[in-house]
């Protein structure tokens, strides 16, 4: 479980019993008041999300009674640590993407898979893509490697952004907080000593109706009541003149899609089948990492990709080197939220949810997915509540038959799920690559995660009656 600031954890053990609750008031307070400077000065200042962020963690910090070096020190650890997991992702990611984009692979793959669907299934072929993209990596990996594909789609089938996004991002995010190998449904497994492969087997089953529900029919229903600037305006430019019209075929872009999926699957494989001295777990853990996996697959990209679309090595560089100026204010802005969601940790709201939560006579299936919940709202990290609430509820697993274990696991998973919002770096990432507003954001990103975690919970629940 996350630690809190060493400031605040003397101040909470020095407390007297009665002034627990005055202090409770004051995080709670802490945490509203961050999060308001936060979207009054992005949605009517017009201020910068980055500076925005900075001064939303540090309105937290104050009213929280975090000394100012304590506070700092906090947001800017927060950020790096942000910025090294995130953003190095983000811009190999965009690497990869616009050499997809520029070189004609992704032009190719969306004329195929256009040729063999319809307008109508479309949006459900885009669920099907993202899942089948998103089971072995994370989602901001996930993400960046998608956001070209989906723009192209909405733009040659001419249809709107959401339609083609919702689906896409709900395939990702759903599998991302329910289904192992993601890091928070595998810790989740060994924090409540679950079975591994009943878990998987239910996270699946779980995961295909509401992905349907907030993927296609969601998505259908919000596209046109939000309105986005159109799909071709996001796109990049098109195939150089030196490309002479040339273009990859479908196999090998695809296969530079496909392949640090495979690359992060294998290091999967490696950790559940392998020994951790053996050779051959090295080798695939090595490979498996994310960064090494995009970073790889960027170079072999330029030496596939390149010459089948008559792009010389001065082209290719120009290519990749004008991917990064566009992410680079996302890089800040998802750093910033990760430096925001540290100085919520660390001033002790996390620690206060989990205690509140901890105290309430709930089912064990209720409760894991409350507290789950509370946590995601208040830090906007999923792996982080799914770690938090899965540490609080393991002593209710002992005992249990596996298939209520697995099903308590998923239930902590739903809830991570749960309203991802301004402290999310995910948040900032659909909002920035997709051109909306923080509103528009709220309405569409935000209310698919909640239709995400409601309806997978109550999924589960029927499972639990049923098994």
């Amino acid at each position: 479980m996350p630690s809190i600031s060493p400031a605040a954890a003397s101040l909470l053990a020095q407390a007297p019993a009665d002034a627990w609750t005055a202090h409770d008031t004051r995080l709670v307070a802490a945490a509203v008041g961050g999060i308001a400077v936060i979207v009054v000065l992005i949605s009517w200042v017009k201020l910068h999300p980055f500076l925005a962020l900075a001064l939303g963690a540090t309105t937290l910090g104050v009213v929280a009674g975090m000394p100012f070096a304590d506070l700092v020190e906090t947001f800017t650890g927060g950020l790096g640590k942000t910025v090294g997991d995130v953003g190095l992702l983000v811009a190999l990611g965009a690497m990869l993407g616009r050499l997809l984009t520029d070189t004609g692979g992704a032009e190719q793959i969306v004329e195929t898979v256009l040729s063999r669907t319809t307008r109508r299934t479309l949006p459900w072929a885009m669920v099907f893509v993202a899942a089948l993209l998103g089971l072995p990596m994370f989602f901001e990996v996930g993400v960046v490697l998608l956001v070209p594909i989906v723009v192209m789609v909405a733009a040659r089938s001419e249809q709107p952004m959401l339609r083609i996004g919702i689906p896409a991002l709900a395939g990702l995010s759903i599998l991302h907080g329910l289904v192992p190998p993601h890091p928070g449904p595998l810790a989740a497994v060994d924090a409540l000593g679950v079975d591994l492969g009943t878990t998987l087997a239910l996270g699946i089953l779980v995961a295909i109706p509401t992905a349907v529900v907030a993927g296609p029919v969601f998505g259908s229903f919000i596209a046109p009541r939000v309105e986005l600037p159109p799909a071709s305006a996001l796109l990049g430019k098109a195939p150089g003149p030196d490309s002479g019209g040339r273009r990859p075929g479908f196999a090998p872009s695809v296969v530079m899609l496909l392949l640090p999926v495979v690359l992060m699957l294998g290091k999967s494989v490696a950790d559940l089948w392998l020994a951790e001295d053996s050779a051959g777990y090295v080798v695939l853990d090595t490979l498996g990492t994310p960064v090494v996996a995009l970073m790889l697959t960027v170079l072999i990209a330029m030496a596939v990709l390149g010459p089948r679309s008559g792009l010389g090595r001065g082209a290719l560089s120009g290519i990749v080197g004008g991917s990064l100026p566009p992410v680079a204010g996302i890089i800040l802005i998802v750093g910033a939220g990760g430096g925001f969601k540290e100085t919520l940790v660390e001033s002790g709201v996390n620690t206060m949810i989990t205690d509140v939560a901890s105290g309430a006579n709930l089912s064990p299936l209720l409760l894991a997915w409350l507290i789950a919940v509370a946590i995601r709202v208040a830090t906007g990290s999923a792996t982080v509540a799914t770690i938090s609430a899965a540490g609080m509820v393991a002593p209710l697993v002992v005992g249990l038959d596996p298939v209520h274990g697995a099903l308590i696991a998923l239930a902590i998973g739903s809830g991570s799920l749960f309203f991802s919002h301004v402290n999310d770096a995910g948040f900032w990432l659909v909002k920035e690559y997709f051109g909306m507003s923080v509103g528009q954001t709220l309405k569409t990103w935000s209310a698919m995660e909640t239709i995400l975690s409601v309806v997978s919970f109550a999924v589960i629940c029927v499972l639990d009656l049923l098994l």
